[in-house]
């Protein structure tokens, strides 16, 4: 069961490591590229400050964006801000988007996001979680997959197969963790390859930021996945 509560204690954990770790930064290391192509570090933090105030609307029951141009061009415009912009926009933005999940609501609602996804309203935070601890590592400023909380890994990995299984263009898959855990994720053929690994590994490949070259399939080819 989703305890949204934990988790938006747990947004404002890792948002907090965030700026601190943000905090290191100069003006001229905002616009070097990060480990996202074609967007520099001050793309990332305006698309973070960007989806915070996203969430907030999704969970008030507004379009998460105007449109796909609109969020697109919102984070080109916010990139090129010097750090201290950056991060008090960023912290501003979190604490909207805390404000707007303390208030009392019914969290079993079904809620849009982009592109006509639906979910139930209770993994808004899951889901906000996600975009601070990768992103943080997008950033490429010494967070990496490996330092991501444990918890957290174990359930972006569930969260990433859930997305994946039934999909056309994904082979069945059976995902092995380095403790045995099993997963299964993928669409089509009647035997599931098994990919192995270590969790960062694993997670890294399913979530597009790993080529998967550590990762071991048993009697098969390891498969590229569609983009998230």
């Amino acid at each position: 069961m989703i305890d949204h509560a934990h988790d938006l204690a747990s947004v404002r954990g890792a948002t907090e490591r965030l700026l601190t770790a943000a905090a290191t930064l100069d003006n001229a290391s905002v616009t070097e590229s990060s480990r996202l192509p074609g967007w520099s570090r001050g793309h990332v933090l305006a698309h973070l400050s960007r989806n915070a105030d996203a969430l907030v609307n999704v969970l008030r029951g507004q379009p998460m964006y105007p449109s796909a141009k609109a969020r697109d061009a919102d984070i080109e415009r916010d990139a090129p801000r010097p750090l201290d912009v950056q991060l008090a926009d960023l912290r501003d933005s979190a604490e909207r988007f805390q404000e707007a999940g303390a208030v009392p609501d019914d969290w079993s609602r079904t809620v849009e996001l982009r592109n006509g996804v639906t979910d139930s309203a209770s993994r808004v935070p899951f889901r906000r979680w996600v975009e601070v601890e990768l992103h943080h590592v997008d950033l490429g400023i010494g967070y990496a997959l490996e330092d991501l909380p444990e918890d957290f890994v174990r359930r972006e990995i569930d969260f990433l197969a859930e997305r994946f299984l039934g999909h056309p263009d994904v082979p069945s898959l059976l995902i092995e963790e380095d403790d045995g855990r099993r997963i299964p994720t993928g669409g089509h053929g009647d035997l599931a390859l098994v990919v192995t690994g270590r969790r960062a590994d694993l997670l890294g490949w399913l979530a597009g930021r790993r080529d998967g070259s550590a990762l071991t399939v048993h009697d098969g080819t390891l498969p590229s996945l569609p983009p998230l």
